[in-house]
């Protein structure tokens, strides 16, 4: 072992030829030391690193101590511990909690005087008044939800300061909260599905949520496929990537989890319909952005056009992630089994399908019960019947036939004047589809935040573009006479 100063640490070559270097920076309620270490392949490297290592130990120590206020300790926590392993989308949800809520509520607090009872009363109050945003819309106070997000914030950047030995023990463990409530699950009727699809077509977007309906995917990844990701010849599917909106810009990124890089095989009537839509494709996404050329299409666009389907087809309204439960529920109910099921959704483990699908799967269960007893005992036991919709329930006692749903069509417009589409709250799309001096036909796309606006600058594009092609034609003309 080489000689060092004492309070310098020490430096030893190991067993395989590799040299440590071993430094002190605490010690455990027990007595024991904590160390940190270092190694390197020569005796040399290693006490330069050892060196670099005492150093910033020795600046982090003048910085983090037990008596430093929550509020700065929870910061030091999140931006060197925690922030550089979570993703973008959640960074911002750290944040908001963090920034917003905690530090400014009881970051004051000095770190060894945080007590339980301090933060008992914090989240009493988040859960009074602690809303800041969208206070008429939603009221003062915040959801069960945030409220236990901002304890597991707060419970796991106290449980570091115990680990680093800044405080004895965590006041966090045993804080009473709200009960923990899992958002109700809510699937279409085979009624529903068939208005939801013949609105969707009638609109420009079958394939789209056909492809969702068919497979359950999230709506990130559903954003994030790629033409080059279908095998036209296979079927396969191939899921790799997610979409998100954040900071007002599109990231495009891995899937969260490992298990959300899956192969599905599509059915071949929807593979039938998608390899009719890339005839008229453009660019490398599948379903592209209408307004940035090159680009995926936003996740937030999806969910206003779908809510705008869901109103005009007269189905309940319901979240886009029910979409997915839609098709679960549908792949169960028709004799897939768990583990496939959990492969086809991306779920980390079929425990995982289990715990949201169990009101499903307890009924096939009786069924299966059931189907062993008539086969072996010899018995005619009565078939427990699925547990369907309420709606889904009373199409099948009201034996009336009902009309074919016809759907919501907008303003008849005259022949040459373009057409004009709502996107979202506050962006309208306006087209024009013009044959172009060779003979074929081109889309053109013009935007605006208003009907009335889009309707003006459509006018105006078309009658420019209109006598763009006509001087067109004429050069054409003259230059073949």
């Amino acid at each position: 072992m080489a000689k060092t100063k004492r309070g310098d640490g020490s430096v030893f070559e190991r067993k395989d030829g590799r040299w440590e270097g071993r430094i002190v920076v605490g010690y455990k309620e027990n007595g024991y030391a904590k160390t940190k270490s270092v190694t390197a392949k020569t005796k040399t490297e290693c006490m330069e690193k050892l060196k670099k290592l005492r150093e910033e130990c020795g600046r982090r120590s003048e910085r983090i101590h037990s008596e430093m206020p929550f509020g700065d300790w929870i910061d030091f926590w999140y931006q060197n511990f925690s922030k550089p392993n979570i993703r973008p989308s959640t960074q911002q949800c750290y944040e908001g909690r963090i920034y917003i809520h905690i530090i400014p509520e009881i970051g004051n607090i000095p770190l060894c005087k945080l007590t339980q009872n301090d933060l008992q009363q914090f989240y009493a109050g988040l859960k009074k008044n602690g809303r800041k945003r969208s206070v008429k819309q939603f009221g003062e106070g915040l959801s069960d939800r945030m409220v236990r997000s901002c304890h597991t914030t707060c419970r796991t950047a106290l449980e570091k300061a115990v680990s680093e030995g800044l405080i004895s023990k965590n006041p966090a463990v045993g804080c009473k909260l709200p009960p923990k409530k899992s958002k109700e699950m809510q699937v279409l009727t085979p009624s529903e599905i068939q208005r939801f699809l013949v609105q969707a077509k009638n609109e420009g977007y079958y394939e789209m949520f056909l492809l969702e309906l068919t497979t359950g995917i999230r709506r990130g990844e559903l954003t994030g496929l790629k033409w080059r990701d279908l095998n036209f010849k296979t079927g396969e599917l191939h899921i790799s990537r997610q979409v998100s909106y954040l900071n007002k810009q599109l990231i495009v990124s891995e899937p969260k989890t490992k298990s959300s890089i899956r192969t599905i095989i599509l059915p071949p009537e929807m593979l039938s319909l998608l390899a009719e839509l890339k005839k008229s494709a453009e660019n490398e996404w599948m379903f592209p952005s209408p307004i940035h050329e090159g680009e995926p299409r936003n996740p937030s666009s999806i969910y206003d056009r779908f809510r705008i389907i869901l109103e005009r087809a007269k189905c309940k309204r319901i979240r886009f992630h029910d979409l997915r439960h839609t098709f679960a529920t549908m792949a169960l109910e028709n004799g897939m089994d768990i583990k496939t099921l959990s492969a086809i959704i991306g779920h980390v483990s079929a425990e995982t399908t289990l715990n949201i699908y169990s009101h499903i799967t307890d009924t096939m269960q009786q069924q299966a019960a059931v189907k062993i007893d008539r086969e072996i005992g010899g018995t005619n036991a009565q078939m427990p019947e699925p547990i369907l919709p309420e709606e889904n329930t009373a199409e099948q006692l009201n034996d009336e036939p009902k009309p074919m749903f016809e759907p919501y069509k907008g303003k008849i417009r005259k022949s040459g004047t373009g057409c004009v589409y709502q996107i979202n709250d506050s962006l309208w799309e306006g087209s024009f589809y013009p044959r172009m001096p060779d003979g074929k036909r081109k889309k053109f796309n013009i935007y605006a935040k208003t009907r009335e606006e889009c309707e003006k600058k459509l006018e105006a594009f078309i009658e420019e573009k209109k006598a763009e092609i006509k001087a067109e034609k004429e050069r054409l003309k003259q230059e073949s006479a």
